[in-house]
C-alpha cells in the first residue's frame, strides 16, 4: 500500500511536509503541558494578557514543518545545538540530515522531522505574514526560524502586546530592571503605605494581600442596611486547618474557622450562631433583607437608591516580622476582620485622591462605551458603571495613577513601554471585578469569563505588592522580565523517553527582521510575497476583543495617544471588526462575507506555490460546510486537517455539536475539473478507507482524531471539485458535501452496513477481517448476526447474502415493517429480480441516491452488474462507473 494514499494535489507543486503529515501525539503532549505552565514553558506570551492563545509549541511545529519542503537547498538551512550554538555537524547531524528528514515526513510516520524540533533551525529567504496576529504567537514561533515576519491586527492593544513581544529579543533586560528600581524607589514606599494592618499577633503592622469588600443596599421595605453576601465564605482554611473555612460572622464581623459553612456554626468570639451557607442574594439577581424577608432585584434597588455603598469586612495579611521571627505559616499569613484602621486607611486614600488632583491626568476619564458584552450580555450599566473609573475604588486609582505617573517620567520609551506591559497585565487584577477563589485562596481578575460581570462582594488588591499574592504590579513585572530574558535566549522543552526536557538556550532571539501593523488586514497591498501564512483567524461568535480590550486601551492610550497612531482614539475599532456583533447588527452573513474578503486578500499575498496554515475552533457540522465554501469561493485547496488535544469521540457517534481546535493547511489553486457525485463519492470513500488503514496501522491515534485527519483528506477531494459537483441535474454546495462526507467517515467506522460492505471486498473474508473492521466502529458482531449478514459455524466464519434463507426472512419482515436498510431493500429487490417478480413498484417507492449508491457499492463489491439491472441500470458496470 502506498504510505501516503491518494495525496495529489492541484499543479506541480512540491508538497510540504505538513501536508504529507504531522506529529500531532508529540505536539498535543507539549502543548498540554504548556497550557498547564505558560510562564515556564513560554514565559514571553504572558507578559500580558491577550485572548485564546494557541500553544506556542504548537506554531513551533506547524513552522518546522511548513517552510521546508523536497525543493529546500542545503544552503538555505543552517542548523546550531542549542548551548554551545555548534553546529549539529560535529555532534553527528548536518543540513543533510534535515532535508533527509524532510523528505521522510508521511502519514504513516511523520516524526522524521520531529528530531529536529529541538535545534535550532534557521531558514533562509522565507516570509510569513500573519493577518490576524492577536497576541503574536504565530509570529514569534516562525522569527525563532530566522524567517521575515509580518503581522497585521486591527486591535491596537494586541498590535502593542506582539510589538513588545518582537522587540523584546532585542532589549537588554538589566536595562529594563534597571528602570523598575527607579519606579520602585520613586512611589513603592508611597502606594505601599495604603496597604498596611495591624498584625493580630503582635504590636506592629503587617502587609495587606488583599481588602475584601461587599456592596450593600437598603431594604425597600423597612430601610434595613442589607450586605449582598451570596454566602458568608472568606476562604478555604490553609495548612493544618485546610479542611476547614474562615467565615464571616454576620452579628460580630469577626473571621472566624467552622468545620462546615454549609451546616449551622458559632462563631468563636460572639457565640452568635449561623448557617454561613445562607446568604442575602438569591439566583436570579435578587437580595433578600434578613429582617422583614422582602425579595428586591438587586438592579431595582441600584436605581431607587442611586448606587451601591460598599462595605470593607476582612483583610488578608501577610506578615513579614512574623515570618522573620520563626513563626509558623498560619500565623503570618491568614485572614482577619476589617478593624477601624482597616476603614480609616480606605477613608485617607479616599481624601488623598480626591485632593490629588495632579493625578487625575493619569487615569481614564471617558464613559465606557455601549456594546454587546457591557450593554447586552452583562449590562454593566444596570449596576452603575458609567464612566472608567466607576470600575476602581479611591485607593485603586490613587495608586495607578501614582503608578503610571512614575512609568511616565522614563526617558527610553522601549524601556517605559515595557513597564506599562506589566502595568496593563496587572491591570487584570485592580478592579471591582476581581473576586476571591474560595477553593485556590487567590485572586481571580476581571476577564476570567472574557465578559465584564458586576459583582456584589469584591476582593481589593495591593497594587504595588507583597510576598504574598497574586497579579500585583511587582509580580507582572517579573513576568514581563522573564519574558524579555526568554526572547534573548529562548529555551524549547519537549518529551524525551518519556520524560520531560529542556534545551540549552538558543543563540537565535526572538523577533529579528519582523514588523507589524495596526490595521484591517483587508487593506494590505502585498501580492504574491509569501511564502507562508500562518494565523489564528476570527470565528463566527468569537470574543468581541474590540470590547474587553478596550478596558486596557483606555489606560495604555493615557501614555501611547502622542505615540502611536492606533492609540488616539476614543476606543478600538469596532464596525471593521470580523466578528457577529448583535448590538451592531454585524450578523453570521456579515461574518461570512467578510472573512471571505480577508482570504480573498490571504490568496493574492501568497506566492503561487504559498501555503495556508490556521487553527480553527470547530463546533458543528454546519461551520464546517461555512469554512469549506469559504476557502474554495476564494480558490483554496485544503490539503490536510489535523485535531490538536482533543477527544474527539462524539464525533463518531452522532452529529452533535463538538468543540475543538484544528490545524487546516490550504493552498491556493484555479484548477477545478468537472465531476459527477457519485464519481466523487467513489473517491471521498476510498481516500476516507486508505486514511484510515495508515492511521490505524501505524499511529497512536484516538477514532475521533482520525475521523478528523479523514475530514481533511476528503475535503482535498472536494476542493479539486469545487461548484463542479454534479447531482443529476444540480451543482452540488459545499455545505451538501460535507454533509454528505460527514456521514461517509460515520458510516465507514460506524454502521452495520459499511461493515458488510467492507467485508464485500476483501479476498475470502475470516472472523479476523471482521474484527479489524469493527475495532473502531459502533457496529456489533452481535448485530451483524442478526441481521443475518454473517454466521459463525463450528468456528468457521461466512459472510451471508440475497440467497441465505434467514438473510430472506430478516430482510422480508424490516420491508413489512417499514424499518428496512439500503442493503435490506437491495438485498429484498435482488431476490424479487431472481424470482422473476416485479421490482418496479418498490424502486420508483424506494427511488433515492441511499438505494442506488448500495446498489452501485454491492455491484463494484461483487463484479455482479445485476444489482444495477434491478434498479433499471442498462449499461455494463465499467461504464456506468466511468459515466
Amino acid at each position: 500500500m502506498s504510505r501516503n494514499p491518494r495525496s495529489g494535489q492541484s499543479g506541480d507543486r512540491t508538497e510540504l511536509p505538513i501536508e504529507r503529515g504531522f506529529p500531532i501525539e508529540r505536539v498535543n503532549e507539549i502543548a498540554e503541558k504548556e497550557g498547564r505552565a505558560k510562564q515556564w514553558y513560554r514565559p514571553i506570551y504572558t507578559m500580558h494578557k491577550w485572548w485564546a492563545r494557541r500553544p506556542g509549541s504548537l506554531f513551533r511545529a506547524i513552522s518546522l514543518y511548513s517552510l521546508l519542503d523536497d525543493e529546500t537547498e542545503e544552503s538555505a538551512v543552517s542548523l546550531y545545538e542549542p548551548g554551545d550554538n555548534q553546529t549539529l555537524g560535529a555532534n553527528g547531524l548536518d543540513e543533510a540530515d534535515l532535508l533527509q528528514a524532510v523528505s521522510e515526513v508521511d502519514m504513516e510516520d511523520p516524526e522524521s522531522l520531529w528530531e529536529f524540533y529541538p535545534k535550532d533551525v534557521r531558514i533562509d529567504d522565507k516570509k510569513v505574514l500573519d493577518p490576524f496576529m492577536g497576541g503574536g504567537t504565530s509570529l514569534v514561533e516562525a522569527s525563532r526560524f530566522g524567517a521575515e515576519t509580518v503581522g497585521y491586527d486591527l486591535n491596537p492593544v494586541a498590535w502593542f502586546v506582539t510589538k513588545k513581544e518582537l522587540e523584546a529579543g532585542q532589549t537588554d533586560p538589566e536595562e529594563l530592571q534597571e528602570a523598575f528600581e527607579e519606579v520602585k524607589e520613586d512611589v513603592a514606599d508611597e502606594i505601599t503605605q495604603y496597604y498596611r494592618t495591624p498584625c493580630p499577633n503582635g504590636d506592629h503592622e503587617a502587609d495587606v494581600v488583599y481588602n475584601f469588600w461587599v456592596k450593600e443596599l437598603d431594604c425597600v421595605s423597612c430601610g434595613h442596611t442589607v450586605p449582598l453576601f451570596k454566602d458568608y465564605r472568606v476562604a478555604k482554611g490553609r495548612y493544618d486547618d485546610d479542611d476547614k473555612y474562615n467565615v464571616l460572622c454576620p452579628d460580630c464581623g469577626a473571621v472566624t474557622l467552622v468545620d462546615d459553612w454549609q451546616s449551622e456554626s458559632t462563631c468563636k468570639e460572639c457565640s452568635h450562631e449561623w448557617i454561613p451557607k445562607n446568604g442575602n442574594v438569591s439566583r436570579g439577581g435578587y437580595y433578600n433583607c434578613p429582617e422583614c424577608g422582602q425579595k428586591e432585584s438587586i438592579t431595582d434597588g441600584h436605581a431607587q437608591q442611586e448606587g451601591y455603598v460598599s462595605k470593607l469586612f476582612a483583610v488578608e495579611y501577610y506578615c513579614r516580622e512574623c515570618e522573620r521571627d520563626g513563626k509558623p505559616r498560619s500565623i503570618y499569613k491568614g485572614y482577619k476582620k476589617a478593624g477601624s484602621e482597616d476603614k480609616n486607611l480606605a477613608e485617607q486614600a479616599r481624601r488623598d485622591w480626591e485632593t490629588r488632583t495632579d493625578l487625575h491626568q493619569y487615569v481614564p476619564d471617558e464613559p465606557i462605551p455601549e456594546g454587546h458584552i457591557p450593554s447586552e450580555r452583562n449590562p454593566i450599566f444596570d449596576h452603575g458603571y458609567e464612566n472608567w473609573t466607576d470600575m476602581f475604588n479611591s485607593r485603586q486609582l490613587l495608586s495607578l495613577a501614582l503608578l503610571l505617573s512614575s512609568i511616565d517620567e522614563i526617558s527610553d520609551p522601549n524601556v517605559r513601554d515595557f513597564l506599562l506591559l506589566a502595568f496593563g497585565d496587572s491591570l487584570m487584577f485592580q478592579s471591582e471585578f476581581s473576586i476571591y477563589n474560595l477553593q485556590r485562596n487567590n485572586l481571580e481578575g476581571i476577564f476570567r469569563m472574557n465578559s465584564f460581570v458586576p459583582q456584589s462582594e469584591y476582593v481589593e488588591n495591593n497594587v504595588w505588592g507583597t510576598e504574598a499574592g497574586r497579579g500585583t504590579f511587582s509580580k507582572t513585572w517579573q513576568k514581563v522580565k522573564r519574558g524579555v530574558e526568554y526572547a534573548n535566549a529562548p529555551t524549547e522543552r519537549y518529551i524525551q523517553d518519556g520524560e520531560n526536557a529542556e534545551t540549552e538556550e538558543f543563540a537565535q532571539p526572538v523577533g529579528q527582521n519582523s514588523e507589524v501593523y495596526q490595521g484591517d488586514m483587508r487593506k494590505i497591498n502585498a501580492e504574491n510575497e509569501y511564502d507562508v501564512v500562518i494565523t489564528d483567524p476570527p470565528y463566527y461568535d468569537n470574543i468581541i476583543y474590540s470590547e474587553v480590550s478596550d478596558y486596557f486601551y483606555v489606560w495604555h492610550k493615557i501614555l501611547l495617544e502622542d505615540e502611536y497612531p492606533g492609540f488616539a482614539q476614543e476606543k478600538t475599532p469596532r464596525a471593521e471588526s470580523i466578528v457577529t456583533n448583535p448590538f451592531l447588527d454585524k450578523t453570521a452573513d456579515d461574518f461570512e462575507t467578510e472573512i471571505g474578503q480577508a482570504l480573498e486578500v490571504v490568496n493574492r499575498v501568497l506566492k503561487d506555490d504559498g501555503t495556508l496554515a490556521f487553527t480553527y475552533h470547530h463546533s458543528d457540522e454546519e461551520s464546517w460546510g461555512e469554512l469549506l465554501e469559504s476557502l474554495c469561493e476564494n480558490n483554496f485547496e485544503i490539503t490536510a486537517t489535523y485535531p490538536i488535544n482533543s477527544d474527539l469521540n462524539k464525533f463518531q457517534e452522532a452529529r452533535e455539536a463538538v468543540s475543538f481546535d484544528i490545524v487546516i493547511v490550504a493552498r491556493p489553486t484555479e484548477d477545478r475539473q468537472p465531476i459527477s457525485w457519485n464519481a466523487l463519492r467513489r473517491r471521498i470513500v476510498r481516500t476516507a478507507k486508505e486514511t484510515r488503514e495508515v492511521l490505524e496501522e501505524n499511529r497512536e491515534l484516538k477514532g475521533g482524531d482520525i475521523g478528523v485527519i479523514e475530514m481533511g483528506k476528503c475535503f482535498q477531494e472536494y476542493s479539486k471539485h469545487h461548484e463542479e459537483v454534479r447531482r443529476g441535474q444540480d451543482i452540488m454546495s459545499a455545505k451538501d458535501v460535507v454533509d454528505e462526507i460527514y456521514g461517509i467517515i460515520q458510516d465507514n467506522t460506524r454502521g452495520e452496513q459499511a461493515i458488510y460492505l467492507d467485508l464485500l471486498e476483501e479476498y475470502n473474508p475470516g472472523y479476523n477481517d471482521l474484527n479489524k473492521h469493527l475495532r473502531h466502529s459502533d457496529a456489533s458482531e452481535d448485530q451483524l448476526k442478526e441481521m443475518q449478514l454473517v454466521e459463525m459455524d463450528g468456528g468457521t466464519f461466512s459472510l451471508l447474502d440475497w440467497r441465505d434463507e434467514g438473510r430472506q426472512a430478516y430482510v422480508q419482515d424490516k420491508v413489512e415493517e417499514g424499518d428496512a436498510t439500503p442493503l435490506d431493500k437491495a438485498h429484498f429487490l435482488r431476490y424479487r429480480f431472481e424470482e422473476g417478480k416485479s421490482t418496479s413498484e418498490y424502486v420508483g417507492r424506494w427511488s433515492g441516491d441511499d438505494l442506488s449508491d448500495v446498489c452501485e457499492g454491492l455491484a463494484t463489491a461483487t463484479g455482479d452488474e445485476t444489482y444495477l439491472r434491478m434498479i433499471g441500470v442498462d449499461v455494463p458496470l465499467d461504464e456506468y462507473l466511468d459515466q
